[in-house]
């Protein structure tokens, strides 16, 4: 499953199924401990210039999601 901006991604083959950033290996999980722990959007990129801006609004709009009790489809991904 993808999103429709192909933000995230779930595929089982990839970190056990867990939603993550593209396809590659950075599952949501990861960038919501990252800004958790204090880090803003913009340490997180220079620190991983392999994601992008949207890629952590997109972790984050996964996670509200996921506790919002919506159904999470490929659409609202």
């Amino acid at each position: 499953m993808n999103n429709s901006s192909g933000r995230i991604t779930i595929d089982p083959t990839i970190c056990h199924g867990k939603p993550v950033i593209r396809g590659m290996r950075w599952p949501v999980e990861v960038i919501l401990d990252m800004l958790s722990a204090g880090m803003s959007t913009e340490e997180i990129i220079s620190d991983h210039p392999e994601l992008e801006k949207e890629d952590i609004q997109a972790a984050l709009n996964f996670a509200r999601l996921s506790v919002s009790g919506e159904t999470i489809q490929q659409e609202n991904v």
